[in-house]
């Protein structure tokens, strides 16, 4: 009959005190790691010890055991009870539980040292994260929990966070289904269903990263930091019913408001308010937008305010927060860095003082009965006031001119006609060949009309032969028309027959204000504004006291406020005002244009995106375009999507490929390109100018000169 197999046998366990233990040099760790001695000692007095000590016994020289025992495995806890002894919260003789192997078994203490290290296990964490929120289900609270596990609230709060999301990803995650940043990401979310139609996607999409699936649980949301939301505040949002998603493992800006359907009925019943505010100011009108078109108040006079005058207690409170920032900056001028304190006092009267400087503007009352202002939101969400604006159908009438004469020609300014005082010259009139009736009063009549058109024509030949020969004079007066243009609304303090036909083309993309172009055009335009005078007469003697690089600038700006490179939609009806060719001839030049500057309209900050192009075109587009920028492999990943995910994939794609549609390239020089032209005048290729033969090109550029 076999024997049957021994049973293993465990060694025993016994209290033993803690003056008789010492720790062994057979301990195998020598490197710090996980949480500190004084953290397990903490943690040791709140629980007690979770786990024995592993002690042999130490023998004598005679072979016996001496009543003392050193600890191979279970060194950090030996030490954290050390420090407790020290500190006086545990007794010196206080019983620790122990493990007690024999002295020479035939295990040595470094393999049972090594083997407790070896063989631990760590927590998975999804264990970590329910077993958080089953301590907050039991009652305790966040900080309470951080301060028992030796973490912070806000690990705590991303434990919690990352144990609320679904437990189908949950079994996805623990059967290593998905890595623990994809978990994150979902985390976004409380949606449950939504994280799990995203995970479906998820399973069809190339792109697996946790950037991914947060742009898809984000899609229909508004982040915080955009400016409707700034504009009304996240507080009003909240207190209004709506809700807002945050991301605790990553930078979100504040998060991202769920309803956008409120947020924007905010937004509207805010800038109503502001509206009525300033209405009562006294303006006729007020107009309000989110976003206003490019150019809205193209074609408007605007009124010229003065500023209001400050007060004597203004004055005064201004004087004293000048001297306090000149005594704070000479008592610390050489301190290598400024106080905290100091530093924000200064900020402080920086601020006190612009609000003093800043004056508001105050208006006649009878142009503000006309006039109106345009409301909007700037991209901090502060709000945007533009005052004093004129639409042309709310210019006052202008009584009709004396008659002009015979034969309606131009009378001099100052000149009142018929005979009337105010001639010019006070002496003979010159004699032309016909002499004019005296009326027998001794008076001189004024020159007739057209004697005085062609003395001036003569005039105008003269002085355009002087101008030609003196560039720098050139120049000046064209910066001055096309100055007067571009700032001076309707002037005619120039003799020069040129205008800028501002960028006044159709329409525009949404947004098309906050864009960065767009914005350092505006910044630059009310850089000059400020600078020039008020009025239009003065303005010859302030660009005369402007350097040459100056000049130049403004004359650059006033230049670029010309140009139309829109490809504007050709109407079905001949309108009189564009024509294809016109468009095309248009483009053309603009090539130019872009070549001379090096135009880089990536680095400009345009980027291909959902919403203002993929959106916009069909799925084979997309897919041309994406397997343009990127290859046909790209394309094949996105191929299967529905529309909207095509759309949105082929935006994140395409963020860094410096991709541009064929509208907004500029092709070489000699690339054969239809938009092409020849500098000398040559003809467009027949098939870009739609067969018009030169009769119409004629035309066209008539109607264009007009």
């Amino acid at each position: 009959m076999a024997k049957a197999s021994q049973k293993i046998v465990l060694n025993g366990s016994r209290d033993i005190p803690f003056d008789q233990l010492v720790l062994s040099q057979s301990n195998v760790r020598r490197i710090k790691a996980g949480v500190s001695i004084g953290e397990l000692a903490a943690d040791i007095a709140r629980r007690t010890l979770l786990q024995s000590l592993s002690v042999r016994p130490i023998l004598g020289e005679d072979g016996e055991e001496t009543g003392r025992f050193e600890v191979p495995a279970g060194g950090r806890r030996f030490r954290a009870l050390e420090l407790l002894v020290k500190q006086k919260r545990l007794a010196k003789d206080a019983p620790v539980p122990c493990i007690v192997k024999p002295a020479n078994g035939m295990i040595s203490a470094e393999e049972d040292s090594f083997a407790e290290n070896a063989h631990r296990e760590p927590l998975h964490p999804l264990d970590q994260f329910r077993a958080m929120q089953l301590l907050v289900d039991q009652g305790s609270d966040i900080e309470a929990i951080a301060a028992q596990f030796m973490t912070t609230p806000a690990v705590v709060r991303q434990r919690l966070k990352l144990a609320s999301v679904s437990p189908v990803l949950h079994a996805v995650y623990a059967e290593d289904g998905m890595t623990l940043e994809q978990l994150m990401a979902f985390a976004v979310s409380d949606d449950h269903a939504r994280q799990e139609q995203v995970f479906e996607l998820l399973a069809h999409s190339y792109n697996k990263s946790a950037a991914w699936i947060r742009q898809r649980l984000t899609e229909d949301s508004v982040r915080a930091a955009d400016k409707r939301a700034l504009f009304v505040g996240i507080d009003a949002y909240v207190s209004a019913g709506g809700s807002v998603m945050r991301d605790l493992f990553d930078e979100d800006d504040g998060g991202w408001l769920t309803d956008p359907a409120l947020l924007d009925r905010l937004v509207g019943e805010k800038l109503a308010d502001e509206a009525e505010r300033i209405a009562a100011e006294g303006w006729k009108w007020v107009s309000t937008a989110i976003d206003l078109p490019w150019k809205v108040t193209y074609g408007m006079r605007e009124i010229a305010g003065v500023e209001q005058p400050m007060t004597a207690d203004e004055e005064a409170a201004l004087a004293a927060l000048e001297a306090e920032a000149e005594s704070l900056e000479a008592e610390w001028a050489d301190a290598p860095e400024l106080p905290e304190e100091v530093a924000a006092r200064i900020d402080a009267i920086d601020e006190q003082v612009g609000a003093l400087v800043d004056r508001p503007l105050i208006y006649e009352a009878e142009e503000m009965a006309r006039a109106g202002v345009v409301l909007s939101i700037e991209r901090d969400g502060s709000l945007s006031i533009e005052r004093g604006f004129v639409r042309p159908e709310d210019e006052p009438a202008v009584e009709p001119e004396a008659d002009a004469g015979d034969d309606g020609a131009f009378a001099p300014a100052g000149e009142e006609r018929d005979g009337s005082p105010g001639s010019v010259g006070s002496g003979p009139a010159p004699n032309n060949g016909a002499f004019d009736d005296d009326d027998g009063d001794g008076g001189l009549k004024p020159l007739p009309d057209r004697l005085v058109a062609d003395l001036t024509a003569w005039r105008t030949l003269a002085l355009q032969d002087a101008i030609a020969q003196r560039p720098e004079a050139a120049y000046l007066a064209m910066l001055h028309a096309l100055v007067l243009d571009a700032f001076y609304y309707a002037s005619h303090e120039t003799c020069l027959q040129l205008s800028v036909r501002d960028d006044s083309w159709a329409g525009g993309p949404a947004g098309l204000r906050d864009s960065a172009p767009a914005q350092a055009i505006a910044a630059r335009h009310a850089q000059w504004e400020e600078r020039l005078p008020p009025s239009d007469h003065d303005l010859w003697e302030a660009l005369l006291s402007l350097d040459s690089s100056e000049a130049s600038a403004l004359f650059a700006h006033c230049v670029s406020q010309a140009i139309n490179a829109q490809a504007e939609i050709i109407p079905k009806y001949d309108n009189g005002r564009v024509s294809r060719h016109i468009v095309e001839r248009r483009i053309a030049h603009s090539h130019v244009l872009a070549r001379a500057v090096g135009l880089d309209l990536v680095a400009a900050g345009w980027r291909p995106t959902a919403s203002d192009y993929f959106g916009a075109v069909t799925k084979q587009r997309i897919i041309a375009d994406v397997t343009e920028a990127k290859g046909e492999n790209f394309a094949g990943m996105i191929g299967h999507l529905k529309k909207g995910d095509m759309a949105r994939e082929a935006e994140r794609m395409l963020d860094d490929a410096g991709w541009l549609p064929e509208p907004m390239r500029t092709p070489a020089a000699s690339d054969g390109s239809p938009y092409d032209h020849d500098d000398n005048g040559g003809d467009m290729p027949s098939d870009a100018n739609g067969g018009e033969g030169p009769d119409d090109l004629d035309a066209d550029y008539a109607i264009a000169a007009e």
